[in-house]
Parts: structure tokens; C-alpha cells; sequence
């Protein structure tokens, strides 16, 4: 179990584009079946659930996770919409917190801006300047600057880029709403390998599946549906930690279950990879089985599948479709340079 540093906050400060200094005061205390990560940002409720996903995603990239301690992050301002410098300074808060990691020796203020779009990776993308920023090390000041300064988490501890060790795979699935937005959506899936130790410790396969932006309930069915469908490889349980994030997170329905099993089964290196894209549509009610069921709205999907296909493109669609297909529908797909299977059941497709 990873001790905390000390029973007081650790905080992180950081400077907004307009000259102000936000403090991130981080502290720990036995979860006790509390939430793990509990952010506190005056004024800005909704900026609590931005915090706790960026914490919780760039913990991904840790080699090892106490799960029994509870975060409690503090700010003594709430930032402007649209600011995120705070983003790296949460992060760090986090991580000296819990003693995964503390900054040099006789640091007395540390002041870290930057922001990522994809925490999930140790990427550190750049930062916002702000009118002035104050002199590194001076006075035991310490300022790390995301970008060129800091480019990814690894850095702070000498350590390789830990998105290095990352597999990341989209697929797409059509996301049918009856009108002018229909679109083919993207699913992300982006695994790494657990270390050893962590395999017993991870518990539950769904306990190391990551969904951040989208409702508990859709959270659960991304995870039970991962979950269910490793079951069919021969050591495809307690191996992987993963993230998985769809391009729009606002859907209902279960059909992009089949593109995200596909995704997941790319990541690890279980499929063949198509020279273009991967489209896929289908459901289950038994993915440890590995079947594929139908799902509704067949002749709208379809329509749109053949408007967005593109030369190497391989479609996947449930078996039940098969016969169901529009007359003309496979001779135009494959004019466009595109294939397509119709799959009861998955396996090496």
C-alpha cells in the first residue's frame, strides 16, 4: 500500500491566463466505501466532475494504485470556463498526496501549469501562459511547464513515455438519431498491459475498465460487455488496464457494443487490421459466448454506412442481416472499395 506523504494537504499551485494563483490542496484518508476521488471547486459544482476524470485518468498511467484511500482535492478559486492549467497541478496534488511521487528536494512552492487531451496516456499537451510567470527555482521555487517542459508523466521520475506502452484502436458504428445528425461515431479503446503484481490485486476485470464522459449506466454496459467478451481468449482476463472513449458520448441503445469488442479485440492484437477503417453495428445479450445479435433500425444504418464507406473500409454487421441486405446494397458498398462480412459469432474474422 502506498503510504501518503504526511497527514497535511499537498498543494500544488498554478496561474491562470488572467495572473491569478489557484491552489490545489490534496489530501487522503481511508476510502471506507466512499467515492475514490471527492473534488471541492467554489462556486462550480459541474468543475468537480472535470477534476476527478482528469485525476482518475492520469492515474491509468501509475505502475501501481492504492484503490483504498479516498482523494480529497480542494481549490481556493474557481477558474474561468474554458481555463485548464489547473489540470497538471490536480494531477501532481494527487500524486504527492499519496506518495507516488514528491518534487526535488528542498521544493518549498510548486507551481505546475498544463493540460492534456489525453491524460490517459501521461501526455502533457502545453499550457496557457499567463501575463507573467515567476522565476524557476528561485527562493525553492519549483515550476513545471506541460509541453516542451514536461512532456509526458514519465519525465518526472526519468521514466519512458508511459503512452509508449499504450495500444489505442477506434472503430466506428453508425450512431442513427432519425434525422440531420446522424454520423458514423468512433469508439476508442486503449489498453496496457497490468504489471504482475497488479494482476491479483486488480480484482474484478470490470474493476480496470476506465469510461470517462459518460453516465454510470452506460459505464456499466461498456464494462460488462469488455468483460464478457475476453472471456473467449485464452488469457485475455486480469492483463490489461483500459480506457475507452467514444467521439459522442450523448447515445441510448447498445449497438456500438460489436465496435467496441472489435476495438478492444484490435488493441490486443486479436484481429487483423483492415487497411481502412473498422465499421461495425451489433449487440449481444451473451458476449462470453462470443455471439452477435441484431439491433434495430437496419435499413437507416445501412443507408449510412454506404454514404460514409470509403475504399478499405470493412463493414461488420450482424448475421441476421444477411438476408435482409437492399437489393444493390453489397455492389455498391463494394464499388466504393469497401468489404464487408455479415458475423454470427466472433471469433478470427
Amino acid at each position: 500500500m502506498i503510504q501518503p506523504a504526511s497527514n497535511s494537504p499537498a498543494i500544488c499551485r498554478t496561474m491562470l491566463r488572467d495572473g491569478r494563483v489557484l491552489s490545489v490542496a490534496a489530501t487522503v484518508r481511508p476510502r471506507a466505501n466512499r467515492a475514490d476521488v471527492k473534488c471541492v471547486a467554489p462556486g462550480a459544482p459541474a468543475l468537480g466532475e472535470r477534476i476527478a476524470e482528469v485525476v482518475r485518468l492520469a492515474r491509468l498511467t501509475e505502475a501501481r494504485l492504492d484503490s483504498r484511500l479516498q482523494l480529497v482535492l480542494g481549490f481556493d478559486a474557481a477558474p474561468q470556463d474554458g481555463e485548464r492549467n489547473w489540470e497538471l497541478a490536480a494531477v501532481l496534488a494527487d500524486r504527492m498526496a499519496r506518495g507516488a511521487w514528491q518534487p526535488p528536494h528542498g521544493t518549498a512552492d510548486l507551481i505546475a501549469l498544463g493540460w492534456s487531451d489525453a491524460w490517459q496516456l501521461g501526455r502533457v499537451d502545453g499550457y496557457d501562459a499567463p501575463p507573467a510567470l515567476p522565476e524557476a527555482h528561485s527562493a525553492g521555487t519549483e515550476l513545471l511547464l506541460g509541453g516542451a517542459g514536461l512532456p509526458h508523466l514519465g519525465a518526472l521520475t526519468g521514466h519512458a513515455d508511459p503512452g509508449a506502452s499504450v495500444s489505442s484502436v477506434r472503430t466506428w458504428f453508425p450512431l442513427h438519431s432519425g434525422g440531420i445528425n446522424d454520423t458514423l461515431a468512433w469508439v476508442e479503446v486503449s489498453v496496457s498491459p497490468l504489471a504482475a503484481a497488479d494482476v491479483d490485486a486488480a480484482g474484478e476485470e470490470e474493476d480496470t475498465i476506465a469510461v470517462p464522459g459518460v453516465d454510470a449506466a452506460a459505464q456499466l454496459a461498456v464494462r460488462q460487455a469488455l468483460a464478457g467478451a475476453r472471456h473467449g481468449d485464452a488469457r485475455g482476463l486480469g492483463r490489461w488496464r483500459t480506457v475507452v472513449r467514444f467521439s459522442e458520448p450523448r447515445f441510448t441503445g447498445t449497438s456500438y457494443q460489436f465496435a467496441l469488442v472489435m476495438a478492444d479485440r484490435l488493441a490486443r492484437g486479436r484481429e487483423f487490421v483492415p487497411r481502412g477503417r473498422l465499421i461495425a453495428t451489433g449487440t449481444s445479450a451473451a458476449w462470453h459466448a462470443g455471439l452477435v445479435d441484431t439491433v434495430a433500425g437496419g435499413e437507416a444504418k445501412l443507408a449510412l454506412i454506404l454514404a460514409e464507406a470509403a475504399a478499405g473500409d470493412r463493414v461488420l454487421l450482424p448475421g441476421a442481416w444477411r438476408d435482409a441486405m437492399p437489393p444493390g446494397w453489397r455492389e455498391a458498398l463494394r464499388a466504393k472499395g469497401a468489404s464487408c462480412a455479415c458475423v454470427d459469432r466472433i471469433g478470427m474474422i
